[in-house]
């Protein structure tokens, strides 16, 4: 993101509170990880390949794919991210991240048709204006070879409202508010000072989701529930640590995983575009 932001502040501001990679690492982020990579796997093509993880932050992603043999390079716009992603790949001399920069999604500093395949994994939901998101996907495409293909994560319109029940956040009235706002048109604002809230963000409808990248020029090819109704399992932080419910609940996420009438009840969607040959 670019300095004269003022939304930059603030997101660098939570994220230097927030470690986004012990996010990933705990019960919820378990799930959103391990479904991720999943679908990121069947569908990316096999090394040699170059990924551009935009918005990659602590690199949990950067490092998995450089240990698959990927050629990968992250970019972020919080410098908090970058030293632990330096951190991570540093732990794993054999398969190291192949660049590790600060960086705006919306201008790249990279040649056109360089990447085999970009990850947005957060500036979709971090662009709160429809003009930034726009650049973002754009600049996707143009760092794309011809039959790239584009992963791009966004947070669903009906996230905080699943948040408010399952977690009780409804109990607060300024969290009701947050609720209600989300529901009418996606621009996450959180007032308060409750990290737990969330900072500001754009939630966004699958349908919404498939027009913007769309527009930006792509052909999209689907999009997906990542945990998917995961969370209305009973006794799900008890049986998670079960590996039979925990593959059994993985199989059925992954069945569901295309269902519109139970799209947008996931809390993460994940979109799969590709760029057109010239």
């Amino acid at each position: 993101m670019k300095d004269t932001d003022a939304a930059l502040g603030k997101i660098r501001a939570y994220y230097s509170d927030f470690d986004e990679s012990a996010r990933l690492s705990n019960f919820w982020g378990q799930i959103e990880f391990l479904r991720t990579r999943y679908i990121i796997s069947r569908n990316l093509q096999p090394p040699p390949a170059v990924v551009l993880d935009v918005g990659g932050a602590s690199g949990r992603y950067a490092c998995w794919l450089a240990q698959e043999g990927y050629e990968v390079h992250l970019i972020d716009p919080v410098p908090a991210h970058i030293d632990q992603a330096k951190k991570a790949s540093a732990a794993q001399p054999k398969h190291p991240v192949a660049g590790l920069v600060l960086g705006d999604a919306r201008e790249l500093d990279f040649e056109d048709g360089t990447a085999d395949a970009v990850l947005l994994m957060g500036p979709l939901y971090h662009l709160i204006q429809y003009s930034d998101r726009r650049s973002a996907l754009t600049e996707a495409l143009r760092v794309l070879k011809p039959g790239g293909l584009l992963f791009a994560a966004a947070i669903s319109r009906f996230a905080s409202t699943i948040d408010g029940l399952v977690e009780g956040y409804c109990r607060d009235p300024e969290f009701r508010k947050i609720m209600m706002k989300d529901l009418r048109d996606g621009q996450h604002r959180n007032p308060t000072e409750n990290p737990l809230y969330f900072t500001d963000a754009y939630f966004t409808h699958p349908d919404d989701l498939k027009s913007e990248i769309e527009q930006a020029g792509f052909s999209h090819a689907d999009t997906l529930a990542v945990e998917g109704i995961s969370y209305m399992m009973r006794d799900l932080r008890r049986l998670w640590e079960d590996e039979f419910y925990r593959e059994f609940l993985l199989d059925l996420v992954a069945r569901l995983e295309r269902e519109p009438s139970l799209l947008g009840a996931s809390p993460h969607l994940l979109s799969i575009a590709r760029k057109g040959a010239t």
